[in-house]
């Protein structure tokens, strides 16, 4: 009997509707080969959620969510809604649903695909063999501390507040999966604070360390976040697993992504305690190219990979999709953010019907 899960779809702006549509048809033959069957329901996110009820996570989206066994999220923004109060901007849509669901672990790996290493920035010896997990809490830290905004100072000149808070549960949860994602991987584990002038970094590195003890097999390091920042550049394959804050994780993420060369190929998975996860590709809406067929699917489609892996615990469907990606880009498959001499430049639906013809 086939095994059932509903996935909430949010196609998002931009190429998000593209790319998601891809990943719904390798969802669909990889659920025929593993007896999976998804029942997909669509919802409104972002600036398409803005325009037709002029919010960015309306409340029916959110309980789409909350309701669903996991959620493939494309891709938000834009220029259109680049100028709108903060409230009301799509990436606002994003952090209220992270927020609500609870989502406070954010998995972002960083692996240099052999195929593409010539496409990466830095040199073949100093990315050759990177792959690396960085684990970004989510939900914590400046992005949501209190108090902020801007406020009017006694003399009239305007003053802008930002809190980086963070408690000793919010720590400890994070640690947590990051401990167990290292585990799983080269057992390292380093922590990225700054700590040599952040009290919260102080309580953030003294928690991590105290988790440390019951984790004796992970080897466990620190880094203040401008050191890491320049080590990522220098000695990335030093790194296995990487833990850190909201803000630290938001750049050193996007830092480690480029290693690979393009943002277009990485996906990424928000974890909670309970409910669904939310999966997505780290790359923008590109709206750009919007309704060109020139946007990479792979990105979206290891996404839903790591949905089945880390959501829906089929591993096996996972790995077979990751094989499938490997194996087009062995067939000198690509499209136009991965393009090199010597290769066949493809649409992302014919990326999609290569894919397809690969899990075949």
């Amino acid at each position: 009997m086939a095994q059932q899960y509903r996935i909430t779809l949010l196609p998002g702006d931009g190429i998000g509707p593209e790319i998601i549509a891809v990943a719904i048809d390798v969802l669909k033959v990889i659920g025929e080969k593993f007896a999976l069957t998804f029942k997909f329901q669509e919802a409104l996110i972002g600036g398409s959620a803005i325009d037709a009820t002029g919010e960015p996570l309306p409340p029916k989206t959110l309980e789409l969510c909350k309701n669903s066994d996991a959620v493939l999220l494309a891709a938000i923004g834009g220029y259109k809604w680049d100028t709108l109060p903060r409230h009301l901007r799509p990436e606002t849509g994003l952090l209220s649903l992270r927020s609500s669901l609870g989502l406070f672990a954010n998995l972002r790996p960083a692996t240099i695909l052999p195929q593409l290493i010539d496409a990466s920035t830095l040199k073949r010896e100093v990315v050759e063999g990177v792959d690396m997990m960085v684990v970004r809490e989510l939900t914590g830290g400046v992005y949501f501390g209190q108090p902020r905004g801007i406020f009017t100072t006694e003399t009239g000149e305007r003053r802008g507040v930002n809190t980086m808070a963070y408690t000793e549960s919010e720590i400890d949860r994070i640690g947590k999966v990051a401990f167990e994602t290292a585990r799983k991987r080269g057992k390292k584990l380093c922590s990225v604070d700054k700590s040599n002038v952040l009290e919260v970094s102080q309580l953030w590195r003294d928690r991590i360390t105290e988790l440390s003890k019951d984790y004796t097999d992970v080897e466990l390091s620190h880094l203040y976040v401008d050191n890491a920042a320049m080590q990522l550049v220098r000695n990335p394959k030093q790194f296995d697993t990487i833990v850190t804050s909201n803000l630290f994780g938001d750049i050193l993420s996007d830092a480690a992504a480029m290693l690979t060369g393009s943002i277009g190929m990485l996906p990424s998975a928000s974890l909670g305690a309970l409910g669904p996860g939310v999966f997505e590709p780290v790359h923008g809406s590109a709206p750009d190219i919007a309704g060109q067929d020139k946007a990479n699917p792979l990105a979206q489609i290891l996404s839903a990979a790591m949905m089945l892996r880390y959501g829906l615990d089929q591993p096996a469907a996972a790995d077979r999709i990751e094989q499938a990606v490997l194996k087009v880009l062995d067939q000198n498959y690509r499209t136009g953010d991965i393009m090199s001499d010597g290769k066949t430049l493809l649409g992302c639906q014919a990326m999609g019907q290569a894919l397809i013809k690969a899990l075949m």
